[in-house]
């Protein structure tokens, strides 16, 4: 049903959104997902960083032994 739409569908929906909402509340609703996005790729880096130092004090034990016997 949704593969038959086409490019005047696509503009006749566009127009009629238009005359709904008008300009001011379409464009500080774009403005609001664009802000929503940004928290979003925000809330990725922090999440990869907080990983990454989790993963960097795993990897940064230190495991010598700690008596001469069990040195190889």
């Amino acid at each position: 049903m949704l593969n038959n739409i086409g490019l005047p569908g696509l503009l006749l929906i566009a127009v009629v959104v238009l005359v709904l909402f008008g300009r001011g509340k379409i464009s500080s609703l774009m403005g609001e997902v664009g802000k929503g996005i940004t928290a979003f790729k925000k809330g990725v880096d922090d999440g990869k960083k907080e990983l990454d130092e989790q993963l960097s004090d795993e990897v940064a034990k230190d495991v010598t032994p700690e008596d001469e016997d069990t040195k190889a």
